[in-house]
């Protein structure tokens, strides 16, 4: 016979129940969808295995609802972080950065990641800059090379209209 969970007796059954169904973030519903299930007799194995997570981190979820209560379910939010010393770029030269990738880059094509090195070693005066650091800020700005899709040189254009039209 397995071996059913002891859970402290923060909340009631149905409270459980209504704390998973009304939860907004889907950790903390899985972790209060894994509570309720084990305040219905079931045990800590087979609660993670309906919900897929693993047996430990269930097993830690437990714990911590039965030591902390609600403050060990809630979702713990992580503040904004803040820069790195050591970064190439600080915070405005950051966002100048971002505001100059919906532009042309410097030479007219699209921004790469040896562009995006030059253009920071430009503006903070290093003598070197890696491309894979340019790549890396592209990256950081969520951008995405937006070049049309390569055409065939003997594509005929009327033609493929007509078999996209059948």
């Amino acid at each position: 016979m397995t071996r059913i969970a002891h859970l402290q007796p923060h909340y009631p059954d149905s409270e459980l129940k209504n704390r998973y169904l009304q939860a907004t973030e889907r950790v903390e519903a899985r972790r209060w969808h894994l509570l309720w299930l084990i305040s219905q007799r079931k045990s800590i194995k087979e609660a993670a295995a309906v919900i897929g997570i693993n047996y430990d981190y269930a097993k830690s979820i437990v714990s911590s609802y039965n030591q902390q209560g609600e403050k060990g379910i809630i979702k713990r939010k992580q503040g904004f972080r803040k820069r790195p010393s050591h970064a190439l770029l600080n915070a405005e030269q950051l966002e100048e950065l971002r505001l100059s990738l919906p532009e042309e880059s410097p030479d007219k094509g699209i921004w790469t990641g040896p562009k995006v090195a030059a253009w920071i070693a430009k503006k903070t005066g290093k003598e070197k800059v890696w491309a894979q650091r340019g790549w890396d800020y592209l990256k950081a700005c969520r951008y995405s090379p937006q070049k049309p899709r390569p055409r065939h040189q003997k594509g005929d254009e009327i033609e493929q209209e007509e078999f996209k039209k059948n």
